[in-house]
């Protein structure tokens, strides 16, 4: 009888071992190997010689024979949904959406698939709830619940089974740490069980033209469980986040292959749902009528459309041999590294100062253009100098105290004076061509110009 051959698996990056040792050594994480057992392929991976991984007959084409019309998009009837994914489902697409428990994963696409079930089949394959759960919450936020199918079930091969039968054209699994391929002798929500479960149900959904969407748990860390096992099957990764003390919820894509990359929906969670919010903006700016020191407006880009959000700074005496430097929504070691360009190019001294930084509305700013706004944040609370509430601020600050240019300068200008702002302070690239009627646009060169227009 042949032996049965164990891999050790790192569940942080997905790299294989031969034996298990306490650091993975392609990621540096520790106490993350899980064994597994390395297994031929399976024989539903075993297609037939002239079929391909989408299930049909591939032929060589030149490039001037590809077919170049749009791929036909399913309206999911949420706007911001839309948004997300590119303009809508793409049939025969696998997503995943991930996120913490609570945040309305299951609620989210119960309520896209009761709508969309009005208009053409579709089904949800629940494995962690009952069919009465299912049904209680559906009832509970009136969804109309005649034509919606549900399936409980965790075997992926019964799933694909049933939905073969009754052609659906989106299905849901709910979740993908549950379902388990039979042919696998791990646990599910293993390694090797969410690799392969991921890799049958994107075949199943390319071979068969339907929409599948997978929910995904999240680690303690916040990550998605298993992402690098799972990113290369999917065609789109979408991340569902917000606080549970907080009504707001932020879908924000990760990848895409139908559309850009790092785009941001918003959601409000209410006793009927999750309602998607069409002008976040305006959320984001809900600022106390009494302005205090540290606090700005900045205007960043989130995928195809700018937002404006309110950054604040609290800068005060430290009571620690070492200061602290805290930044919630922002890059921390780009907080410090701020410090030290104001410290030489604007001569201002916080070395002896705690900072805090944070993004109202928990909003998590990934991009550069935030710099020069947490700059002028910092200092009007050092300072404790307020700043015009009609103010706006973007722009990159480099390590020599210039004042870099950002992306969509223009359009970010024309979404500040949307909301009846009537000052800017801008990198110098970015001045507008034409005069904005209603707004004085003051465009700068270096931390120190930018300084002295604040003042």
């Amino acid at each position: 009888m042949a032996k049965i051959k164990s891999v050790y698996v790192c569940s942080e990056c997905g790299a294989e071992h031969s034996k298990w040792q306490g650091q993975c050594s392609e990621c540096g994480n520790w106490n993350c190997l899980t064994e597994t057992i390395a297994q031929a392929a399976s024989r539903h991976n075993k297609l037939p010689r002239h079929e391909g991984y989408s299930g049909h007959l591939s032929e060589v084409q030149t490039l001037d024979q590809i077919n170049l019309e749009k791929l036909p998009r399913i309206h999911t009837g949420s706007q911001e949904l839309d948004r997300v994914l590119g303009g809508g489902i793409v049939a025969g697409s696998a997503v995943l959406i991930g996120g913490h428990p609570g945040a309305g994963k299951s609620t989210l696409l119960l309520q896209i698939l009761c709508e969309l079930a009005e208009r053409m089949p579709a089904l949800y394959v629940t494995g962690e709830e009952s069919l009465q759960q299912v049904a209680m919450r559906a009832k509970r936020l009136g969804l109309p619940d005649k034509n919606l199918q549900l399936l409980s079930e965790t075997s992926v091969e019964a799933i694909c089974e049933t939905a073969r039968k009754l052609k659906p054209r989106i299905l849901v699994v709910d979740s993908i740490q549950v379902v388990h391929v039979e042919d696998i002798q791990s646990a599910p929500g293993g390694v090797s069980q969410v690799r392969e479960s991921a890799a049958y149900l994107t075949r199943f959904a390319k071979q068969n033209n339907i929409a599948v969407f997978l929910i995904g748990h999240v680690t303690k860390d916040g990550n998605l469980a298993g992402p690098k096992v799972l990113e290369h099957m999917i065609d789109c990764s979408i991340m569902l986040e917000g606080n549970n003390d907080s009504r707001f919820r932020t879908l924000r894509v990760q990848k895409n292959r139908f559309g850009a990359v790092n785009e941001l929906g918003v959601f409000a969670m209410t006793d009927k749902g999750l309602l998607e919010v069409k002008n976040p903006s305006a959320i984001f700016l809900s600022r106390s009528e009494e302005v205090s020191a540290g606090s700005v407006v900045m205007v960043i880009w989130e995928g195809t459309r700018p937002l404006l959000v309110e950054i604040q700074a609290l800068v005060d005496d430290s009571q620690l041999s070492h200061p602290r430097r805290v930044a919630v929504g922002l890059d921390q070691n780009r907080l410090a590294m701020l410090l030290a360009v104001l410290h030489r190019h604007g001569g201002l001294q916080v070395g002896d100062q705690d900072v805090f930084a944070n993004v109202v509305g928990g909003v998590k700013v990934n991009e550069t253009s935030a710099d020069l706004a947490l700059l002028l944040a910092i200092v009007s609370s050092f300072r404790n100098r307020i700043l015009s509430p009609e103010l706006v601020v973007f722009g990159e600050v480099g390590l020599s105290g210039e004042i870099r240019p950002v992306p969509s300068g223009q359009e970010r200008l024309y979404e500040a004076a949307k909301h009846g702002f009537k000052k800017a302070i801008v990198p110098f690239s970015n001045r507008p061509k034409s005069k904005l009627e209603g707004m004085e646009v003051i465009a700068v060169k270096n931390l120190s110009e930018a300084l002295i227009a604040m003042s």
